[in-house]
């Protein structure tokens, strides 16, 4: 099997793929909760040979699915979301997406008995919200994988680039009722401790790096007007490029808690409500191999990388095993912002479904090229290795 053969291997799984696509687009679940969006995923991969491990790492709906070719050689992960949005179901594509990585894992499937190696593919559930990722990346899942791919779609084909590192933070303020009108200096005021946190961190943005970001709502504010409120609770997003400025951003932060606290005489607790993200590393060796092949069959990868100022669990992975998370044209020239209805249906038409196609022939490739070339997986591992050690 050479790698003239690739195109060919990948036609031939289009009808499987766009019916698992069409299926999850049809049937969106959020986070945590995608049983038949995964079950679907575990479905096709056993179909075609792999062994799955289902549930996988004490998730209900993440997997770990392998397929060992008859010689040895590299492993090469695909990871697959499905989760959806609340209200505009798949507004981010995940149907497209998982069904893209899986695609390509079982693409390769077909390659590796002759070229080597081994491939996996991971169901990685709630990429939305408190990403599965994370916990696979601490957990050791990585350890036995050369390379690690994903890729997403989009209204452009961008290069892997960078995203947020990004913590997940939650406040809670402890007072003393008392009734607001006839007592009120009986009472201590968690509503004014939380707005004391709001007013020190809008004090704050001024000393705060242009390419970072703090963000949060009051979830809980307390219950009655005529009640001094003894609780309330607050969530924040703290952003930042790198961990470094992550870590001192956060604390800036949490001080600004603790002095509207102080202020308001209350008590305060804090600690993470999700997955906290780290920024995403791009290998460029790596991501270089997967921008020649993308030419090679007509793709052009010449835009910058995606600018973003989100943040992916995809950054965790990265910083544990070369990784790159490429995106993919499907909304066929138009600009829209994902999380939309509008690119929601860019996942059912004739040019997302050829994008999804080329984009696996891609990832296959490139992932041929990995294997093939002991000399391309050493540089691309050299260049792994010099990242900083990450230190919570």
């Amino acid at each position: 099997m050479t790698k003239e053969n690739i195109h060919a291997v990948v036609s031939g799984l289009r009808e499987e793929l766009q019916t698992l696509s069409d299926f999850i687009y049809d049937n969106p679940e959020l986070g945590f909760e995608e049983k038949v969006s995964s079950k679907a995923h575990v479905d096709l991969l056993e179909k075609h040979g792999f062994e799955v491990e289902y549930p996988y790492l004490g998730f209900e709906t993440a997997f770990r699915a392998t397929y060992r070719g008859k010689k040895d050689g590299p492993t090469v992960a695909f990871l697959s979301e499905y989760d959806a949005l609340p209200g505009v179901g798949h507004g981010c594509g995940h149907n497209m997406l998982g069904t893209t990585d899986t695609g390509a894992g079982i693409a390769l499937s077909k390659l590796v008995d002759e070229i080597g190696g081994t491939v996996v593919v991971l169901g990685t559930p709630a990429e939305e919200t408190s990403g599965v990722k994370v916990n696979m990346a601490d957990g050791g899942t990585f350890d036995d994988i050369d390379v690690a791919l994903c890729t997403h779609p989009s209204d452009g084909n961008y290069k892997s680039g960078t995203s947020m590192a990004m913590e997940a933070l939650e406040f809670s303020f402890y007072g003393k009722t008392a009734h607001a009108a006839a007592a009120p200096f009986e009472g201590v005021n968690a509503l004014d401790a939380v707005i004391n946190m709001f007013n020190n961190i809008n004090s704050l943005r001024q000393q705060i790096r242009p390419d970072a970001r703090v963000h949060g709502v009051i979830k809980n504010g307390g219950e009655a007007a005529n009640v001094i409120p003894d609780y309330t609770y607050a969530q924040f997003y703290v952003r930042a490029m790198d961990l470094p400025y992550l870590k001192e951003l956060k604390e800036k932060v949490i001080r600004c808690a603790e002095a509207g606290a102080l202020a308001a005489g209350c008590r305060v607790e804090y600690g993470n409500f999700e997955n906290s993200y780290h920024n995403m590393i791009t290998n460029d060796t790596l991501s270089e191999v997967y921008n020649r092949n993308a030419a090679a069959i007509g793709i052009d990868m010449s835009n910058d990388d995606r600018e973003t100022m989100g943040s992916i669990d995809m950054g965790n992975v990265s910083q544990v095993v070369p990784a790159i998370n490429p995106y993919f044209e499907i909304t066929n020239g138009k600009k829209m912002s994902l999380h939309t209805v509008e690119f929601r249906e860019c996942t059912k038409t004739e040019f997302g479904y050829q994008a999804m196609m080329n984009t696996i022939e891609v990832l296959v490739r490139t992932a041929y090229d990995v294997i093939d070339d002991e000399a391309l997986l050493q540089k691309i591992k050299a260049e792994f290795a010099q990242i900083p050690v990450v230190t919570n």
